[in-house]
């Protein structure tokens, strides 16, 4: 039985009859295998071999926030025209329910029960050892760059993204620091970057807005590395909060009359959540045109997706599901159980799009079961990486209609006592030391008739499952904790004040 965290290039040599040697490339062992079809090892690619690839990941971003999914108050004009062009995926899960976790997963393409950092404190770090997304693509040429929420170790850890393959990482390092948009300071590769005009004390105020210098500084990195391959990451903050935006945003001015008063701190957060939906749809489309305008359109592979499930805001008594219904379907009047921070399916069902013109089909949509450790194996056989060790299964053949799908046995997740297993159809969901659920998704997407007492074959089966996929934590390493903890106090959330005011002192 072939581990299946084993992910590597294999190189084949086929036969006139179909018969394919495939020699791996790290082991000197050699299978022979039989195949329907030669282009289930080769790679079906319309443009080079290593396109470059962007992938962006928006903060809080709910399954049903878009207009195209049947929202009537967020402009997405961009977003929608990106489904349009791209393969749009219905079954496409996190790899945890929380901002650090799934960055993680996503980073390192291990599941929960697998990954070094399971804990969502904003520093938390991976271990030094690990490689990720950049490292893989580094050593084919790749320039690396990152722009937004890093997540996976503060400044003075193992953790930080410049020694895990990233030529830059800019923007915030320790995600409580990204609770803000007018902070006093970003982070280039450990070292701080003033913002003018920010005095670091208010959510809501201030001259430099961190979101417009991230995006600006993601622009200039492709125009940068537009004669190479590139490697663009971008774990942009918002649609998340705290709900900060300047006076005069263009996107703001489309929302600030809107006689809508809900909010958590302000009567304008809802306004200014459908600001940031518009602001990071408007700089989408920038994306865009900037990859026509540098004829690298067809060259470019983009991924657009959600960090985990959405977060159901600003709920009234007419809008119970929150106020932009992040996992309530307009159409069919169901919601997703839960949302952020549960293992049920509103906390880990996410938006998820690719566009690569060539090679996917516009329009296209896939119910692929797939999870976010997936998407390494998926990278390493789009660029033809070598690919660490995961728990994942590439979905080329799923994104190009080409060579056969492999499917998951299971997945898995966990997260502060939650466990939750999926099994084709079947969810088995846990939580604490209560009594194992079961669920049906194919006949209750809602999670609303736990079926464990009819079926004890079946959560007995998933209960297995779960034992084996855990494994208990290694985690990384804080070398400074005067420096991590700097940073992790930078928001000016009420317990932070006396900190922020002393470290100001400093």
């Amino acid at each position: 039985m072939l581990d299946r965290r084993v992910c590597c290039f294999f190189a084949p040599v086929a036969d006139r009859n179909g018969v394919v040697t495939v020699f791996a490339m790290n082991s000197v062992a050699k299978a022979t295998v039989k195949l329907i079809c030669l282009a289930a090892f080769s790679l079906p690619l319309a443009t080079d071999a290593r396109p470059n690839i962007i992938y962006l990941m928006l903060d809080e971003w709910g399954y049903f926030e878009s207009g195209h999914m049947g929202s009537v108050d967020l402009i997405t004009p961009n977003i929608d025209q990106f489904a349009a062009e791209g393969m749009r995926f219905t079954n496409a899960y996190a790899g945890a329910p929380v901002c650090g976790p799934t960055r993680c997963s996503l980073l390192t393409g291990l599941h929960s029960g697998h990954m070094s950092m399971r804990a969502n404190n904003g520093f938390a770090p991976i271990r030094a050892d690990e490689p990720t997304l950049a490292s893989m693509l580094k050593p084919l040429g790749y320039a690396t760059g990152g722009f937004g929420k890093w997540g996976i170790g503060g400044r003075g850890t193992s953790g930080v993204p410049e020694k895990h393959g990233f030529d830059v990482f800019f923007g915030y390092y320790d995600q409580v620091h990204a609770h803000t948009f007018y902070p006093r300071y970003l982070i280039r590769n450990s070292e701080e970057v003033p913002l003018p005009g920010n005095d670091g004390m208010s959510f809501y105020e201030g001259e430099t807005h961190a979101q417009d210098v991230i995006f600006n500084e993601s622009i200039q990195f492709i125009k940068d590395h537009q004669k190479e391959p590139f490697f663009c990451y971008l774990p942009w903050t918002p649609p998340h909060g705290l709900w900060g935006i300047d006076e005069d945003n263009l996107s703001w001015q489309l929302f600030k009359d809107k006689p809508w008063t809900a909010g958590q701190r302000t009567e304008r957060d809802a306004r200014v959540y459908a600001a940031f939906m518009h602001l990071v749809d408007r700089q989408l489309g920038e994306i865009l045109s900037l990859l026509k305008e540098l004829s690298l359109d067809d060259k470019t592979v983009i991924f657009l997706c959600g960090d985990n499930g959405g977060q159901d805001y600003f709920k009234t008594e007419e809008r119970p599901h929150g106020f932009f219904g992040p996992n309530y379907n307009p159409e069919t009047k169901e919601r997703f159980r839960a949302g952020k921070g549960s293992l049920y399916e509103g906390g880990l069902k996410v938006p998820y799009y690719v566009r690569w013109p060539g090679n996917v089909d516009a329009g296209s949509v896939s119910d692929h079961l797939f999870y976010y450790p997936d998407v390494m194996p998926t990278l390493a056989a789009i660029s033809n990486a070598e690919c660490p060790k995961t728990d994942g299964l590439s979905f080329l053949p799923t994104l190009t209609g080409k060579g056969g799908q492999e499917q998951h046995n299971y997945l898995y997740w966990e997260y502060r006592g939650q466990t939750a297993v999926r099994e084709g159809a079947w969810k088995a969901y846990r939580k604490g030391e209560g009594d194992w659920e079961l669920y049906d998704l194919s006949k209750d997407v809602e999670e609303l008739d736990d079926v464990a007492a009819d079926y004890p074959e079946v959560i007995n089966r998933l209960i297995g499952l779960a034992e084996d996929a855990h494994e208990p934590i290694r985690p990384g390493e804080i070398h400074d904790s005067a420096l991590t903890e700097k940073d992790h106090w930078q928001a000016p959330h009420e317990r932070n004040l006396e900190k922020l005011k002393s470290s100001l002192v400093k």
